[in-house]
């Protein structure tokens, strides 16, 4: 085991030494050392186990020569011993037969004329399987007993050849070691060729990546046959591509979207103070409160929806936590909308407590009691309660609803149904979108509530344990 010792620590640092080199030659330099190893305690195990299962066949071969000698004399005399018990073959190389007064009475093949072993290390039990150095000067494994006869005790000494045993050992041992450089390489030269051949479906995928650019998000990495880990990378890659792109693109028509709306109350403020630049006589309380004033807070509010959905986006909404009575803010907002609303604004208003944003929700209720009013022909309703663990906000209108196939797409960004009559009231398209992420910040949802009659309900719910 010293051997395999050294090799495993001769292997540990060749592997240092392969850090600088390709995963393809590491990975066969590191597949041949396992290899190597391996196949070295194999082959110590295997010569080791041939060794001792040729050893235990010549000691079977010994014993049974014994036995069948002991039967005979046991039957007969020792004169009318049969002589085929005293032959030897490739097993038993010496037989000696010594008499009760300790003459060598028989003795064959390499049996010199002194016993092979004292007999007095024999007694009336078979003793099979006596090592080498039992017997002085000479390979042989004995086996031998005592015999009791009528006419006294015999001694039967056995002798098995131990010298082709270890010379078949030393044969395959040899065998082994020339045959472990080709089964090294072999396993070697496999592993660089697979995984050469991964490597080259990494290459490639690494090569498509490097081709691709922000300008162009819609290449994607080749998909290699099979279903395994670098199909798995590849498919996955090709997903993130997807959300990049589809990212991206969303991010250019934000930017897009958010131009324009700030371009319009910007070209208003600009050109009402070019005019009283050229004529300041024009300048009155009439040009700021009526034009300039109103343009301003639309672009105030614009970018505060801005900010709120870039925050949003990056998951820093900086949300207070306390206690909250949703009935009371709904209240306030309702007060708030009916100062201006050109429709009538009722509220059925129940206890509805829970921990959260109060300004982020009060934020909520404003934009959907504000989408409500600018959509609705004569009334909106303003409900809140508490079901199941849940608190409900419930804003509906009469206006001309929202078409089934649309109502995915209202709380998306600068979404208008209405375009110009939205503008024209205000609205920015950013309310809604601003709703669905406070409200999701929450821990809460928004839906589009189907109704019989004409017009559109919001329903939001919120948890009211919210540990979020």
């Amino acid at each position: 085991m010293s051997t395999v010792g050294s090799l495993w620590r001769h292997g540990l640092k060749r592997l240092a030494a392969l850090r600088s080199i390709g995963i393809s030659a590491r990975s066969a330099a590191v597949s041949g050392i396992v290899v190597l190893v391996a196949f070295a305690v194999a082959s110590v195990a295997l010569d080791a186990l041939l060794y001792r299962s040729l050893l235990v066949g010549v000691d079977d071969a010994t014993a049974g020569r014994v036995r069948n000698i002991a039967e005979a004399l046991q039957s007969g005399s020792a004169a009318d011993l049969n002589r085929d018990l005293l032959t030897t073959n490739h097993h038993i190389v010496a037989i000696q037969l010594i008499a009760p007064d300790g003459r060598m009475l028989e003795r064959s093949g390499l049996a010199p004329e002194t016993p092979l072993v004292p007999v007095s290390e024999f007694d009336l039990h078979l003793r099979r399987g006596m090592p080498d150095d039992a017997v002085a000067g000479d390979d042989m494994r004995v086996s031998g007993q005592r015999v009791e006869t009528s006419s006294g005790e015999y001694t039967v000494i056995v002798g098995g050849g131990s010298e082709a045993v270890e010379a078949a050992a030393r044969t395959a041992a040899l065998l082994l070691a020339c045959g472990a450089p080709i089964i090294v390489a072999v396993a070697a030269a496999a592993t660089y060729w697979l995984v050469r051949r991964s490597m080259q479906s990494v290459d490639a995928i690494r090569s498509r990546v490097a081709e691709i650019s922000t300008s162009d998000l819609a290449e994607r990495v080749p998909v290699p046959a099979g279903r395994d880990q670098i199909a798995a990378l590849a498919v996955t890659m090709n997903e993130m591509l997807s959300r990049l792109e589809a990212g991206h693109h969303a991010q250019q028509r934000f930017v897009g979207d958010a131009s324009h709306e700030l371009r319009s109350p910007l070209a208003t403020i600009i050109s009402g103070l070019e005019v009283a630049e050229a004529h300041p006589e024009l300048l009155d309380a009439d040009l700021a409160i009526n034009t300039l004033l109103p343009e301003a807070h639309r672009m105030q509010t614009l970018i505060q929806d801005l900010l709120v959905l870039a925050r949003a986006d990056e998951h820093s909404l900086a949300l207070r936590k306390e206690p909250v009575r949703l009935g009371e803010l709904a209240e306030v907002e309702a007060a708030r909308a009916r100062r201006g609303a050109a429709c009538t604004i009722n509220t059925d208003i129940s206890a509805a407590n829970l921990t959260g944003d109060p300004t982020a929700l009060s934020r909520v209720i404003r934009n959907l009691v504000d989408n409500a009013v600018r959509h609705a022909k004569s009334r909106v309703d303003v409900t809140v309660g508490s079901d199941d663990g849940h608190a409900i906000i419930t804003v509906s209108d009469d206006g001309p609803g929202i078409p089934v196939a649309e109502r995915s797409r209202v709380f998306g960004r600068f979404v208008r149904l209405d375009s110009d009559r939205a503008r024209s009231s205000g609205g920015s398209g950013l309310g809604l979108a601003i709703v669905a992420d406070l409200v999701t910040a929450h821990g809460g949802s928004v839906s589009i509530d189907d109704q019989p009659r004409e017009g559109t309900t919001m329903v939001v719910k919120l948890p009211q344990q919210n540990n979020r």
